[in-house]
């Protein structure tokens, strides 16, 4: 395995399990979730399962999504369904809830940041988008609109199922809103791994083959030396 593969995939998955565990910080936060994190909180609160299960069957079920709109998955989409989910139950499972604003503002800061690295990272590999960008991107191919209103139209539809689902809507939705974008794009850059250089060829060239008639020896020149 390529040196230059071997990073794509360690920044892959170091990028999901750091969104999923910077997803579970924002839930001990308990000041509001990002958009998606909303419903699925809300969902889990209504089917009993854990909320990094919901992430994983409503990641699954925005893929079909992808059948109609004829979007491609690709190994980056396929392990965005299910590691982020995996890792934001085990950070439920070993972080507490945390109490009082003093602890609460730092945890929700720490983990929104915490999400933009995680973003540039995994977006970064080239490994194809996760379910909810993907559907984000294909639904703006077929509608013709514009990704900034396909996007805020399914994130004002994500937020308030949600929040009628009992999900946590808070000021840490609002701040996860404004800085994901401006997070995001700065360590896409610091993260951002070139193109593989082409490999040499390995092909041995065949000799030219033999000519049937003589041909006359170039006439010699002044050789050239090295300056």
């Amino acid at each position: 395995m390529s040196t230059h593969l071997t990073r794509r995939l360690l920044q892959l998955y170091v990028g999901l399990a750091l969104y999923g565990v910077s997803s579970g910080l924002l839930v001990r936060a308990g000041l509001g979730l990002e958009p998606w994190g909303v419903l699925h909180q809300g969902l889990a609160e209504h089917t009993g399962l854990s909320i990094g299960v919901v992430s994983i069957v409503v990641g699954a079920a925005v893929l079909l999504l992808w059948i109609p709109i004829r979007q491609r998955p690709g190994l980056g989409t396929v392990s965005n369904v299910f590691a982020i989910g995996i890792f934001m139950d085990a950070t439920l499972a070993v972080v507490p809830d945390v109490h009082g604003l003093l602890a609460q503002v730092p945890l929700m800061a720490a983990a929104t940041v915490c999400n933009g690295v995680a973003t540039g990272l995994y977006i970064s590999a080239r490994f194809g988008p996760g379910p909810r960008d993907g559907l984000m991107t294909g639904l703006h191919k077929v509608t013709g609109r514009s990704i900034r209103l396909v996007r805020t139209s399914l994130e004002v539809i994500v937020v308030a199922t949600g929040f009628l689902l009992g999900g946590s809507l808070g000021v840490g939705t609002v701040l996860y809103a404004l800085t994901i974008g401006p997070l995001a794009q700065f360590f896409l850059r610091v993260f951002a791994i070139p193109e593989a250089s082409k490999e040499p060829s390995s092909e041995v060239t065949p000799p030219a083959p033999a000519r049937s008639t003589p041909v006359a020896e170039p006439t010699p020149r002044r050789a050239i030396l090295p300056r």
